[in-house]
């Protein structure tokens, strides 16, 4: 039965509370706003009681997937489950409470644990420092690119282009064209990793930095990366890690072992603050020595017993690119994270994630089709190529189909160098029994593609809303309620 709206569900003069007149009078509207600015009446919103209004949001939620109900297997999104000792560390009274505004003195302990996180992420990553101010991936991307831009122009050499593998994120050429950048592509071989000789043929004194995911978009670790960052570096370039699969990497190997110069971390992926709706995001940049000068300020700095300051000093710096220091209260999250874990407990997240992603892998190379070889990393690319070329499934219908088996669809159609790929990250905080469920669920899809096709092009036939035109709901929006 379908969910009605909250202006449906409305009565006239019914109320979710009742309070008691003010027994003091109006404060009058300041004079600086005219009353011309004022609307006449206020806003028509829908009238509930308390009991209606709180069982129609609750009912809506439970109709909603996240990561609390069910397994979400989004490829390179790292959709981990969030402990909620994390939220309780968040929500702890001097984190909670505390303000930007504050003086340096009444803020010692928010500066000790934001001095203390970006420590942890510079051990972590194998760097010599870290800014907390990047609020996302993408917004880490653009600062690193900004570092390296104001790192060429400290040498003198303005460089124009900046070559990205043709696996790459998305949002990787959308940052190098945002800061002025032109991308290079380079063409990944037939193993689905970086080939040295087309990256030094592409390299050459105006390519400013590689910038690469490693474990790329495939789940494949990038095993010549020691080689191509020598051809980089070779001609004055540096390189760029996108850190959004460092969940296959804790503890087993550090980007600046691997000759990174810069790298984002997301912390609403590996450290396990809430992602996407649930929060904002957070992608801190870590740097090798010689980029220090060109971090954003103000810089966390620590001196004599335990004091912990603000230095705002750094005239090549390339200035703050956050409103204040950056998203606290996910920095709070990551940092209980970290702690609660440990170095042993880091490694143990990139080893049971890489063994669920080849149990998947293993499971159903079979049933669909495996462009790339494994063993994977922290994810697992499979095709629909198959399904589509016997029946007409595509890899939409199958993503549709699993929303009746109770599990959001993984990553579809990324990365675009394989065709009607199925991107599958099932992280290390999954069963072997969710594991099970959903490798069944996609097994008898498979079945169902080939038996009743028709079937799986409906899909889904058990959720809520039945299947959506997404490309007009992008195109044409409405989400304004009319009455009548």
């Amino acid at each position: 039965m379908p969910q009605a709206l909250s202006f449906e569900l409305s009565s006239p003069g019914r109320r979710g509370v009742a309070l008691p007149d003010p027994d003091v009078p109006p404060k009058p509207v300041s004079s600086l706003v005219p009353t011309s600015h004022f609307r006449p009446e206020g806003p028509d919103l829908p009238e509930l009681s308390e009991p209606d209004a709180m069982r129609h949001f609750v009912n809506l939620s439970t109709l909603n997937h996240h990561v609390d109900k069910g397994f979400y297997p989004l490829g390179s999104c790292t959709m981990k489950y969030n402990p909620k000792v994390n939220e309780d560390v968040a929500r702890l009274c001097g984190f909670g409470n505390a303000h930007p505004l504050q003086t340096t003195e009444t803020a010692q302990g928010t500066l000790r644990l934001m001095y203390e996180l970006a420590r942890a992420l510079s051990e972590i990553g194998g760097l010599d420092e870290v800014t907390l101010q990047p609020a996302a991936g993408a917004h880490g991307e653009m600062t690193a690119v900004k570092m390296v831009r104001a790192y060429h122009a400290k040498r003198g050499n303005p460089r124009k282009k900046i070559l990205i593998p043709d696996s790459a994120h998305g949002t990787n050429p959308a940052s190098v064209a945002m800061t002025g950048y032109q991308a290079v592509t380079i063409r990944s071989n037939a193993q689905g990793l970086l080939d040295p000789g087309r990256v030094a043929q592409a390299m050459d004194e105006e390519v400013a930095c590689l910038m690469v995911t490693n474990p790329n978009t495939l789940g494949l670790f990038e095993k010549e990366i020691t080689n191509v960052a020598g051809i980089v570096h070779a001609k004055g370039g540096l390189m760029y890690m996108d850190g959004a699969n460092l969940n296959a990497l804790l503890g087993i190997a550090r980007p600046g072992d691997m000759g990174f110069d810069l790298v984002h971390f997301n912390l609403h992926k590996t450290f396990s603050t809430p992602h996407g709706g649930g929060g904002p995001g957070s992608g801190p940049v870590g740097v090798k020595k010689d980029l220090i000068p060109f971090l954003p300020v103000p810089k966390v700095k620590a001196r004599g017993q335990g004091e912990f300051y603000l230095d705002y000093a750094g005239p090549d710096s390339i200035g703050k690119v956050h409103g204040f220091y950056g998203n606290f209260a996910m920095m709070v999250r990551a940092y209980a994270y970290i702690r609660i874990m440990g170095a042993a407990g880091l490694k143990q997240v990139a080893l049971d994630a890489i063994l669920n992603a080849n149990y998947i892998l293993a499971e159903l190379k079979d049933a669909y089709l495996l462009p790339y070889p494994g063993p994977c990393k922290h994810e697992v690319v499979l095709s629909g190529d198959r399904q589509k070329e016997r029946q007409g499934v595509k890899t939409l219908d199958i993503a549709k189909r699993l929303l009746d088996f109770g599990f959001h669809a993984p990553t579809i159609y990324f990365p675009l160098i394989v065709h009607e790929a199925l991107m599958i990250e099932p992280t290390e905080t999954e069963s072997r029994e969710t594991l099970d469920s959903f490798i069944a669920a996609m097994k008898a899809i498979a079945q169902e593609a080939e038996s009743d096709p028709d079937k799986v092009k409906a899909a889904p036939h058990n959720t809520p809303v039945s299947r959506l035109d997404e490309a007009r709901a992008a195109r044409d929006m409405n989400i304004r309620y009319r009455k009548g």
